[in-house]
């Protein structure tokens, strides 16, 4: 058969405040239920504080944490700056299921490895 379509997406953009982050991974979670596709996102600057597990937020508003644990269950990996962790002190306990401390060397090696690499 056809080989899957490799993407990245590489998130910049805090969890809330504005909606690229939130964007990002509902196509990482919808490319993530595709057969056709293999999907990886990196978490980098503000970003990485969408893989905070265990959020706290008013009726209504989004659940990042869910949505890359539900992005990792369908195959997805999401990756996170340990720079970007450290400076904002995130631990690896602090991390959502499916997510884990990553580097700058790993997301080069997800770059070459993609066919696509989209930035939000």
């Amino acid at each position: 058969g056809i080989p899957p379509v490799k993407t990245l997406l590489i998130l910049n953009d805090p969890a809330y405040g504005t909606e690229r982050s939130y964007n990002g991974l509902r196509l990482a979670g919808a490319l993530a239920k595709r057969d056709d596709s293999e999907v990886r996102v990196f978490l980098i600057g503000d970003a990485v504080g969408c893989a905070m597990a265990g959020q706290k937020l008013p009726d209504g508003y989004y659940h990042l944490d869910r949505m890359i644990t539900s992005a990792a269950r369908h195959g997805a990996e999401v990756g996170c700056c340990c720079v970007c962790m450290d400076a904002r002190g995130i631990t690896d306990d602090h991390l959502a299921e499916g997510a884990r401390r990553s580097t700058l060397d790993e997301m080069a090696e997800w770059t070459v490895w993609a066919d696509k690499v989209i930035t939000f």
